[in-house]
């Protein structure tokens, strides 16, 4: 019996086909913004992605630079938008992995889309050619295509690496059809999730770090709990949340905590970590998201959704409140008796302008810290959003990370940023946008000391360092600002008082802006040390 001939192997798909079938998924997805950077070898991608876009299937955006591509996307994805970066081979893809990791360590469903030759060329001399399997580490998932499964993550980053072969442009045209709705089916309602019931008693505070969202400020107050909230938390509303809470940690009231239950990802302080860390406190621990999620201080126990039983006295919150209350008078009246604008002002003044419904992304490193001291008490359900890049709290890609998150809110108020000038300096390049490009209405306000304001404040600031910090530290830079704005047509407004800073805020042109608020670094040290004496 003569057996049957064997079938001929497939031939892969062309590169059209192979991009099609991308982007195809990509909508299917729920993928509604994709940026791309430019370049020959992802030809076929970007016909497709144009594609999709004329079709009114998603927006389309094109930045020069893939550091500034990626972390658009972050920003667009970090308010709730699903978003894809697109670049070439070679060099392109190593530019996405800083915000690549700030996706991973965040927990954000970023799509990362990157050209590659195919794989017969790998190992050799080829043109912009590299090894860009696994190229961002063992955090991410990457899909090799066409050989992997054509599937995204929806917990965290996905690579999908496509080996795109000549010919690079399409010989036919393409017109993508919107994705099937799923079918409507009436779904069972799903029982509510069973509570980890906490038990009154001891002396309990909550601590809610980056993302830990609105269940955060209901424990506290249900239990009432004295709420120690960051300012991107999303539990920073209501009557709980303490405004000069990692001042007091270190009084006698916060040595007499003896239970903190904690949820998302706290950052900020080392007076919350030192809280965190001592064996007399019990920790309660609500999973956070990201990659790494396993807590860095030891935890009792871990709960899914902690609910209490009642609610305590009233004694323990109100000792809270009123130190709370004193510490923020004395702080007003040393800030106010500064002679020149402090860090702390231009923060609170920001922290004042977001209306209900507005959006401020503030930058790493001192910016995010003075505001968490000052910001403004927010009512419950105004809708003000404010949130960082604390996966890693690097300092890169935040003016990119704000526009996409800007371009992400169409619905809402208004847009503000807050950075300071090395960080502004870092993404500069995120103001270079093609006149083709959509512009948000963001005001960018960037407080000037020229240099790293946060290194006086650590050890690296001390007296005794003080021959080589400004060589290693505070690294002055010199740059004027006013020029850098005017290379990308950007408006600039300079302003060294609060009452001009105040102004400028209140009057903002449209469009995307920056406002540079001068300040010295030379007292900061100082400042701060007189701070950290406060005592209610």
């Amino acid at each position: 019996m003569t057996a049957p001939p064997t079938p001929p192997p497939s031939s892969p798909p062309s590169s059209a086909d192979l991009a099609r079938s991308v982007v195809t998924t990509l909508l299917e997805a729920g993928v509604t913004e994709v940026v791309l950077s430019p370049g020959s070898r992802n030809a076929p991608l970007s016909f497709a992605v144009h594609a999709a876009a004329e079709a009114g299937l998603l927006r389309l955006h094109t930045r020069v630079d893939e550091r500034s591509a990626a972390f658009l996307a972050l920003g667009l994805t970090k308010v709730g938008a699903r978003a894809a970066v697109l670049c070439t081979s070679g060099t392109a893809v190593a530019n996405l992995h800083p915000a690549v990791l700030e996706a991973a360590h965040s927990g954000l469903p970023l799509v990362v889309l990157t050209a590659d030759r195919p794989a017969r060329l790998r190992g050799t001399g080829a043109n912009q050619t590299t090894d860009q399997v696994g190229v961002f580490g063992r955090l991410v998932t990457t899909r090799d295509l066409p050989e992997d499964p054509l599937e995204l993550d929806d917990h965290g980053p996905t690579h999908l690496n496509v080996q795109l072969d000549e010919p690079l442009v399409p010989t036919d045209a393409w017109v993508p059809v919107a994705p099937s709705p799923p079918a409507s089916r009436a779904p069972e309602p799903a029982p509510a999730p069973a509570g980890d019931l906490l038990p009154l008693g001891p002396r309990t505070v909550v601590v809610a770090g980056d993302d830990a969202g609105p269940p955060a400020r209901v424990l506290a107050e249900r239990a009432g709990w004295p709420l120690l909230a960051e300012p991107t938390s999303g539990s920073r509303t209501g009557d709980n949340a303490l405004r000069c809470y990692r001042l007091l940690l270190d009084t006698d009231l916060g040595r007499s905590i003896e239970r903190v239950v904690v949820a998302g990802h706290p950052t900020l302080s080392r007076p919350v970590t030192r809280l965190l860390g001592r064996e007399d406190v019990e920790v309660v621990s609500v999973p956070a998201r990201g990659v790494w999620a396993e807590r860095p201080f030891p935890v009792d126990r871990e709960v899914l959704r902690p609910v209490v039983d009642g609610a305590e006295d009233g004694t323990w919150l109100a000792a809270w409140r009123e130190a709370d209350r004193a510490l923020a008078r004395q702080l007003d009246r040393l800030l106010a008796a500064e002679p020149g604008l402090t860090p702390y002002e231009v923060a609170a003044a920001v922290s004042r302008a977001v209306p209900p419904g507005g959006l401020l992304y503030v930058g790493a490193s001192s910016p995010i810290r003075d505001l968490d001291l000052v910001v403004a008490r927010y009512e419950v359900g105004d809708r003000r959003k404010v949130v960082a890049n604390r996966g890693l709290a690097g300092i890169d890609g935040t003016i990119s990370s704000a526009i996409g998150a800007a371009l992400g809110r169409p619905h809402g108020t208004r847009n503000l940023a807050l950075m300071g000038d090395v960080t502004f300096l870092h993404d500069s390049g995120g103001l270079v946008l093609g006149p083709r490009e959509e512009r948000p209405d963001l005001t960018v306000v960037v407080v000037n000391d020229d240099g790293g304001a946060i290194f006086s404040m650590l050890e690296q600031g001390a007296p005794e360092h003080a021959g080589p910090f400004e060589d290693l530290f505070g690294t002055p830079h010199g740059v004027d600002l006013a020029s850098l704005c005017a290379a990308t047509r950007t408006p600039h407004w300079r302003v060294d008082t609060l009452a001009e800073l105040e102004h400028a805020l209140a009057s903002p042109n449209g469009g995307i802006e920056v406002v540079e608020a001068v300040v010295d670094r030379r007292t900061r040290r100082d400042l701060d040390e007189r701070i950290r004496a406060l005592r209610p």
